[in-house]
C-alpha cells in the first residue's frame, strides 16, 4: 500500500512539473502590439525671410572724412590731394576708383555691377572742389563723406541694380565737373538715376533761420532749418519717392539716440525753369539729358551763414542732423538698387 502511495506521489509530481513547464514550451508569443506608423513630417524649413536691413551709418566714420578734408580744395595742387585722399578710402572699401580727366579738372569714377544687367544703373555724387579761402565743411566735404559712406556699407551688397559713384571737380566753377560726365552718351543710356549731395550736414533751430527761394511748388513745413531738402524733377518721382519712405527703412541700430530728421521732397515741373535756384548744384546736367537726378542739401545760404566763407569749418557741422542725413540717403540708394523697374514717371493712361 505504502508503495502505491509513493508510486502515485511520483506520478503527481512528475505531472506537476511537465504542466509547469509547458507553460513555457507551449506559450503562444502574444502579436507585438500593432503600432500604426504615421510618418512624421518634419517641417520643411522655409526660405528665411530676412527683414531687409540698411546698414547703418557711422558717425565717427562721417566726421573723420570731414577732419580730414579740412583745407581749401581750391588750386589744383588741393584738389589733387584730395583726389588721393578719396580714391585711397575708396579702395580700402574694395572700390576700383578710376581717375576721368576732362578740359578743366578731374572727375573720380567708380562702379559695382548689380547682378541684373537689364536693370538700369543708380549714381551716387557729390562734388569735392570749394571756393577760394573756404575749407568747404558743409561745402561740400559733407556730401564725399556720404558718399564714401555709401561706398563703405553697399560696396559690397548683392543687388539687382549696379552701383556706381561719382566725385565732380569744379562744380564752384560752373558745374564743369558734372557737366563733363554727362556729355558721356554711352554711359547715360544705362544710367536709371543719379542721387547728388551738396551741403548735407548744418541744421538750425531758431524760428526764423530758415529761408526760401520764390516760386516753391509746396508749402513750407517750418521756419527752422531741421529738414533735409530733396529736389528732383517731376519726370521722374520715384527717385524723390525713395526719400520720402526712406525713414520707414529699418536700419541696424548701432547709436538710437541718432534720429533721422525730417525729409522735405520738392517735385520741380519743366525742369527748373521756373524755380532757377534748384538749379545751382550738379544735379541739374542730369535733368537736361533726359536722366532723373535728386539733389540733396540742407538748403546751403538759405539757411547756414557760413557759405563760401572761411568759417564753414567741422565744427559747425551738426552731428546728429549729419548722421541721419547720411542714413536717409543710404536707407534711399539701398531701396533704389533693390527695385529693377522702370523710374521714369508714367504718363497718365
Amino acid at each position: 500500500m505504502r508503495k502505491w502511495i509513493w508510486l502515485m506521489l511520483l506520478v503527481l509530481m512528475t505531472v506537476a512539473v511537465l504542466g509547469s513547464r509547458g507553460s513555457t514550451f507551449f506559450e503562444q508569443h502574444l502579436s507585438p502590439t500593432i503600432v500604426e506608423r504615421i510618418p512624421v513630417k518634419t517641417p520643411e524649413l522655409q526660405p528665411s525671410r530676412e527683414v531687409d536691413i540698411t546698414p547703418q551709418v557711422s558717425t565717427d566714420k562721417l566726421l573723420k572724412h570731414i577732419q580730414k578734408l579740412n583745407f581749401q580744395r581750391y588750386t589744383t595742387k588741393e584738389r589733387s590731394l584730395t583726389r588721393t585722399y578719396i580714391t585711397t578710402e575708396l579702395k580700402k572699401a574694395g572700390w576700383k576708383p578710376k581717375l576721368e580727366k576732362f578740359s578743366d579738372g578731374v572727375n573720380i569714377f567708380a562702379e559695382r555691377l548689380g547682378t541684373n544687367k537689364a536693370a538700369k544703373a543708380i549714381l551716387v555724387a557729390a562734388h569735392y572742389d570749394t571756393v577760394a579761402s573756404s575749407p568747404g565743411a558743409d561745402d561740400n566735404a559733407s556730401g564725399v563723406a556720404v558718399v564714401l559712406e555709401v561706398a563703405r556699407l553697399l560696396g559690397s551688397r548683392p543687388t539687382p541694380r549696379t552701383l556706381q559713384l561719382a566725385f565732380f571737380d569744379q562744380e564752384e566753377a560752373g558745374l564743369l565737373g558734372s557737366q563733363a560726365f554727362v556729355s558721356q552718351k554711352a554711359r547715360l543710356q544705362n544710367l536709371g538715376g543719379a542721387i547728388v549731395m551738396d551741403m548735407v550736414g548744418y541744421a538750425c533751430y531758431t524760428p526764423g533761420c530758415q529761408k526760401y527761394p520764390a516760386g516753391l511748388p509746396v508749402t513750407p513745413p517750418s521756419d527752422k532749418g531741421d529738414f533735409l531738402a530733396v529736389v528732383g524733377d517731376t519726370e521722374h518721382l520715384s527717385l524723390l519717392n525713395a526719400f520720402q519712405n526712406s525713414q520707414n527703412i529699418p536700419s541696424i541700430a548701432l547709436n538710437k539716440q541718432e534720429s533721422m530728421p525730417a525729409v522735405l521732397t520738392l517735385p520741380i515741373p519743366f525742369k527748373g525753369l521756373l524755380t532757377p535756384d534748384t538749379l545751382r548744384s550738379d544735379h541739374a546736367p542730369f535733368w537736361y539729358q533726359g536722366v532723373g537726378a535728386v539733389l540733396v542739401t540742407d538748403t546751403a545760404n538759405l539757411r547756414t551763414p557760413h557759405y563760401h566763407k572761411p568759417s564753414d569749418v567741422p565744427a559747425t557741422i551738426e552731428r546728429s542732423f549729419f548722421t541721419g542725413a547720411a542714413q536717409i540717403v543710404v536707407n534711399a540708394t539701398s531701396a533704389l538698387l533693390e527695385k529693377d523697374q522702370v523710374l521714369e514717371t508714367q504718363p497718365p493712361s
